[in-house]
């Protein structure tokens, strides 16, 4: 099965050193990057062209990858290996059926629960892909601590929203971590700090189960 070979990317220029940082990483993901302007509103990078697109000219070679050894806190003292070989079958299955990139369900996992099934976090979010309880029944996910109802659930989810953002992969991680709705209200990431950082963290260690790095 082929899964996704190109990445969109869609950053608003002008952001933060955190913003930039995050726009320097994923430089490695892109072929080129383009800037273009919404609607006489902020301008914003992409790796897709289009209409309106400039190419911009940066030194990408001297744009290396900085990877920060971020670790997701361990709930209930979870050990787990940060490859999640027990999930591995299950992963698989849930990918192939949903369509999504293997690397990066176990990318989610990973900044989400560090593949604790009994994580809980302080509003709620349950399991590996700390599912809300809204979201679970939404799924069909009548046991959120279940690693197989959540993976499916949690890889599930992850599809409908890569799909309600058109394949944007920085978009739907956002919607996930923030909600599609803020997503839709902002027209991009969410000025979070909490929501960059996680969209910073799940492609850096996306990056790292594609090999290109050590965790």
């Amino acid at each position: 099965m082929k899964f996704m070979k190109r990445l969109p990317l869609v950053l608003l220029a002008g952001m933060s050193a955190l913003g930039i940082t995050i726009l320097f990483t994923m430089t490695g993901l892109a072929d080129d990057l383009y800037t273009f302007r919404d609607r006489g509103g902020p301008s914003y990078f992409t790796n897709v062209p289009g209409p309106g697109r400039s190419k911009v000219r940066l030194p990408l070679a001297k744009l290396q990858p900085q990877y920060s050894k971020i670790s997701a806190i361990p709930r209930r003292g979870c050990t787990a290996s940060p490859h999640g070989p027990d999930y591995s079958e299950v992963i698989l299955s849930a990918c192939k059926r949903f369509s999504v990139d293997p690397d990066l369900v176990r990318a989610v996992i990973k900044a989400e629960s560090n593949f604790d099934p009994q994580a809980l976090s302080p509003k709620g979010a349950m399991g590996l892909m700390q599912l809300m309880p809204d979201t679970a029944r939404d799924m069909g996910v009548s046991d959120p601590f279940d690693p197989v109802e959540n993976i499916h659930g949690g890889v599930g989810y992850l599809s409908r929203l890569l799909t309600n953002q058109n394949g944007d992969l920085i978009r739907a991680l956002a919607a996930y971590n923030a909600g599609p709705t803020r997503v839709m209200t902002y027209g991009g990431i969410p000025p979070f700090r909490e929501t960059w950082n996680y969209v910073k963290r799940v492609m850096n260690y996306y990056q790292i189960f594609k090999g290109k790095e050590d965790i």
